[in-house]
């Protein structure tokens, strides 16, 4: 009785020794996630990063100060005057909720945080959420080997970092958490078929729904796996309840939130989930049809069944040709358009093609991005097909989508990363499984021949690998039961009991052994791409994505150099202007206005309408005077430029400035961008044309720059300025950064008029009414 039961209680004691040490292993991981993104703060300090996430820190304090109820009614008069922005309509409120839930969380147990280290400390916080959700979902797919090791390459994958980083206040810093494990619901729902995951997979798509637009991918990824299990003859219960509840729970959840409403039921982006869910209906009617008739009636009520199904579906069709046909883009927003076409932003919606992460990425980048799992991504998918379960299809169907994505917009490297890390979790885990079992088997079968043990060791020398596979086997022939593949389970159930003998078991294992020096040069070289892919992640954290953009360094022979000229300028905007003064510069920084100025600004990065920024990119790409008048016209007191030719600072507002005379001209014609280029090339040089030269964005940022160096010579774009020397005459000059980058002028007041010149005018227009001559309209400054 003993010696039965040992066996027995030996592998209960390596099972909850492994299950302690996993746990202990994914403690470390989410160590590892939150520790390697706090290079920011200690390399600068704790800071809010980039543009968007000023605008998230702006909202959560208000959440903190004024409550939910203010906050879902907040109407902010301080951006886009004169229009204002409904605030609690407009923004996806899963971050602010979330960082203030744990803001308010803290302040209950006597922690005394503040909101800006909340939100500053958010995005490392849930990376080590993300980095378990990702071994979650890896085990349901290859096993708990597999989810670690996902778990661990999601943890430093540069792709990541570069939006999670401490201070990276985003909405993606909650997303791809809720991404994820949204993901790994679906896939565990699928396993099992239990409702209560189910009912956990709405309730996190409705999370993402609030954190972030990105999720139409979710929406759109599982209908495709669920009709690629229909076509592949893979549909079973569980199939039914992992979809059915999520679209319907999932889709009145999503309407709850005020900036999606009912576009979740009225935009073509959800119309693939509503199909789908028509066709596994049909489907699952057919299944049970199936299992109450007789063949003969089964064959009637599937004409009968398939005769209304297609007047049905065609009705459904015409009527959503029908409103698809009223939208002029045919029911899908702008971005989406520009996924599924990329040249469609730069033909039609010059304001989504001008934002960087919106273009496409290059090579490197990818290699930048991921590193190694680009390589290990391929052996990944070919590890999923053996076999191929329907968690292993979701999988690929997952990594296939998301390549396509981050291929036309960088910013989806994002959605790329947790694949490409499973797929390369599975990858590393298959090969290390295998090289391990050849030593064992190696070392084993020399100590077989040594000591000349009994028939009872090579049971012992046998790796799990075999009982792994035919596990599987017998797995996938259970989730498929059906009358007529009974008798073909049954022959490979008893495939797999002959597989179990020893003397099976030990030929197989011979077949796929490797020797065992391969082996160890094997698991060496691993461990050496593991290495490399270890020093670039940490590389990428502390030096590509720990700078936040609003302090500057820059390292050269004399040391470093740190330029905080942003801040200055905010802080010079905030101690020496009204309150109520209005502030127009591009819309990149009109967030950063707003919420470290504290004063009103035209257009910010929320771009929601077009014609107000393209009024701005008139405004800057038209002469002074014009420019004046437009500006004046807003009410417009203060108008401020980024230039970057003293210090070699490239992303300032003169490299951008095509996208504003294209921004402006598209709504405007009277700015062409011809006029700006000479023989089709950008210049600001001696060459460059009188439109440009004259132009508000050049006067503004090169005025004075002469003195300087005595040449003007400008450091980013490697050439002397055209226009020297000239005066500004409906623009002051009141502050200018220490290192130039930030330039802040005023609008001079509207001349007097000159008692003498007004009679004089008006005796003249006197003389002149007799005549046929029409009086003379005011111009309009916008024309």
């Amino acid at each position: 009785m003993v010696a039965t039961d040992s066996p027995a209680a030996g592998g209960s004691l390596r099972y909850a020794f492994g299950g302690v040490l996993s746990f202990f292993i994914l403690v470390l991981i989410g160590v590892l996630a939150f520790s390697i993104r706090l290079f920011s703060v200690i390399k600068y300090e704790s800071v809010i990063h980039e543009f968007d996430p000023y605008f998230n820190y702006r909202v959560t304090q208000f959440l903190t100060k004024k409550g939910i109820y203010d906050f879902w009614n907040w109407f902010d008069d301080r951006t886009w005057y004169p229009l204002g922005r409904v605030i609690g309509g407009t923004v996806y409120p899963g971050l602010t909720l979330t960082a203030g839930t744990m803001w308010w969380l803290a302040n209950s147990l006597n922690i005394p945080l503040s909101v800006e280290t909340v939100c500053v400390f958010t995005a490392p916080v849930f990376s080590a959420f993300a980095s378990w959700a990702a071994y979650l979902l890896t085990k349901e797919v290859k096993g708990p080997g597999a989810g670690l090791t996902a778990a661990a390459l999601l943890a430093m994958v540069p792709s990541y970092i570069s939006r999670s980083v401490a201070g990276s206040y985003d909405n993606e810093a909650v997303a791809i958490f809720a991404l994820v494990n949204t993901f790994y619901l679906y896939v565990k729902t699928l396993n099992t078929g239990s409702l209560f995951y189910a009912t956990l997979n709405a309730i996190s798509y409705f999370y993402m729904v609030c954190s972030w637009g990105g999720y139409t991918f979710i929406i759109n990824l599982i209908p495709m796996h669920v009709l690629l299990c229909i076509v592949t003859g893979r549909y079973s219960s569980r199939l039914y309840i992992a979809y059915a509840p999520l679209v319907v729970l999932g889709t009145l959840l999503a309407v709850l939130v005020p900036v999606v409403g009912f576009n979740a039921v009225m935009t073509s982006e959800h119309f693939a989930s509503f199909l789908v869910f028509i066709i596994l209906h049909v489907v699952a009617l057919v299944h049970y049809i199936k299992g109450i008739l007789s063949p003969r009636m089964f064959k009637v009520a599937v004409t009968l069944v398939l005769s209304v199904g297609i007047i049905l579906c065609f009705a459904a069709v015409a009527i959503l040709i029908a409103v698809v046909a009223a939208s002029p883009t045919k029911g899908w927003s702008g971005r989406s358009l520009s996924l599924l076409d990329p040249t469609y932003a730069s033909k039609y919606i010059p304001i989504i093609a001008s934002v960087s992460e919106h273009q496409p990425p290059t090579w490197p980048s990818y290699f930048m991005d991921i590193n190694v799992l680009a390589f290990l991504v391929p052996a990944g998918i070919i590890a999923c097909f053996l076999p191929l379960s329907d968690a292993s299809s979701f999988a690929v169907l997952y990594i296939v989508t998301s390549v396509y994505f981050s291929g036309v917009m960088v910013r989806l490297m994002l959605v790329l990363a947790p694949a490409a890390c499973i797929m390369s979790g599975i990858a590393l885990s298959e090969a290390f499984g295998a090289l391990t079992g050849s030593i064992k088997f190696h070392l084993l079968a020399s100590s077989d021949s040594q000591g000349n043990a009994g028939d009872a060791t090579p049971v012992s020398v046998l790796p799990e690998n075999g009982k792994a596979k035919t596990d599987k086997v017998e797995e996938t022939t259970k989730e498929r039961p059906s009358k007529k593949n009974r008798k073909k389970e049954k022959d490979v159930v008893e495939k797999a009991s002959v597989s179990h003998r020893p003397e099976n078991q030990r030929a197989e294992k011979k077949l796929w052994a490797l020797p065992i020096e391969a082996s160890v040069l094997g698991i060496l070289l691993l461990v050496l791409l593991g290495a490399f892919y270890v020093i670039h992640c940490v590389w990428a954290a502390a030096e590509a994505y720990s700078a936040p953009s609003i302090v500057l360094t820059s390292r050269t022979h004399d040391g470093l150099h740190v330029f905080d000229d942003f801040r200055e300028a905010y802080a010079w905007l905030s101690h020496n202007t009204e309150v109520d003064d209005k502030v127009a510069s591009w819309w990149d920084y009109g967030y950063q206005t707003t919420a470290m100025a504290n004063r009103t600004v035209i257009v910010d990065n929320n771009t929601w309408n077009n014609t107000h920024i393209a009024t701005v990119g008139t405004a800057m790409s038209s002469p002074e005077k014009a420019a004046w008048e437009i500006f004046n016209s807003l009410d417009v007191k203060y108008v401020f430029v980024i230039f970057g030719g003293l210090v070699g600072y490239p992303s300032d507002d003169i490299n951008k400035f095509l996208w504003m005379v294209r921004i402006g001209g598209g709504v405007f014609p009277h700015i062409k961008e011809p006029d700006y280029l000479r023989d089709g090339n950008y210049r600001i040089d001696s060459m460059a044309t009188p439109t440009m030269l004259n132009s508000l964005m050049y006067k503004l940022s090169y005025y004075r720059f002469v003195e300087t160096d005595g040449k003007g010579f400008d450091r980013v774009r490697q050439t002397e300025i055209g226009k020297k020397y000239f005066k500004l005459t409906h623009f002051e000059e009141v502050f200018t950064t220490h290192h130039w980058m930030v330039r802040i002028y005023k609008l001079k007041p509207p001349r007097n008029r000159i008692r003498g010149k007004a009679k004089k005018t008006k005796s003249k227009a006197t003389t002149s009414s007799g005549s046929n001559t029409s009086p003379k309209t005011k111009k309009n400054p916008w024309q």
